[in-house]
């Protein structure tokens, strides 16, 4: 097999790179055109008192004894913009991060093209497996981090008060940065079972280390969902369940790939 030199390999990637640049301004150019869609439907949807996580659990309420911390009639705060600039720039900003979100399977696509050649046979006959497996957990996570995380994140951060003089007039800015922040987040951390996989195959961890400190990241989790969400075991529940079931598959995949590789 005749191999490529340096140049060439640069010039393929300068291609992936383009690429998949080029499906990201695809997809924000979309989101510019259905602009009303991105921000009143998707980006303010968590904070009207209609929104889907909402009426979910105000049913549940009624069922069930539960803290009626996300049963929300009415937000307690306001959103404002406090520069000339502000909305244009977020408008830009956000229809690019809705595009970087959206054409992450096109940009998965590509990378995976340009180290397929690098592969072994057995290894590259995982290529669409691969991609889909890591896409789904990647709109997975950010489903989750939309639908649960964030409106977890507004009611606490904003109900919480140092003082009863002390307002809370919220810069749009601010509420988006942890709107965009806690997606892509979630995103990322939904792949842990592939990151595990990779960090594995390079012989970074392995099954008995990710055994071994099984219990120590239990804590970690739980820590983390007692600190983020409100005094409420439900709200921890659903929280921590989500990561405990990624941590479980990261160490199944771990040991597979050991199992396989034998």
């Amino acid at each position: 097999m005749q191999t490529k030199s340096f140049i060439k390999h640069i010039e393929d990637l300068r291609w992936v790179l383009v690429r998949s640049l080029c499906g990201i301004l695809i997809f924000t150019a979309l989101a510019l055109v259905f602009n009303q869609v991105l921000f009143d439907t998707i980006i303010f949807g968590p904070i009207n008192s209609n929104f889907l996580t909402y009426e979910i659990y105000c049913s549940l309420l009624n069922n069930y004894s539960l803290d009626p911390f996300l049963c929300i009639e009415k937000f307690n705060f306001i959103l404002q913009n406090r520069t000339m600039e502000g909305q244009i720039s977020l408008f830009i900003y956000t229809s690019l991060t809705f595009g970087l979100i959206a054409s992450f399977p096109l940009t998965l696509y590509q990378f995976w093209n340009f180290i397929e050649p690098g592969l072994y046979s057995n290894e590259k006959k995982f290529g669409k497996i691969f991609i889909f497996i890591a896409s789904l957990l990647f709109f997975t996570g950010v489903l989750f981090g939309y639908f649960i995380i964030v409106p977890l994140s507004i009611n606490f951060l904003t109900n919480f008060q140092i003082s009863a003089i002390v307002s809370n007039q919220i810069d749009v800015s601010s509420y988006i940065s942890l709107l965009r922040t806690t997606l892509l987040a979630s995103g990322i951390v939904f792949n842990l079972p592939i990151m595990m996989y990779l960090l594995n195959k390079l012989n970074i961890v392995n099954h008995q280390m990710l055994n071994s400190y099984r219990k120590y990241a239990y804590v970690v989790m739980l820590i983390l969902s007692a600190i983020i969400t409100p005094p409420d075991i439900l709200s921890q529940i659903i929280l921590v369940v989500p990561l405990v079931i990624l941590y479980e598959i990261g160490v199944y995949v771990s040991k597979f790939t050991k199992a396989y590789a034998t």
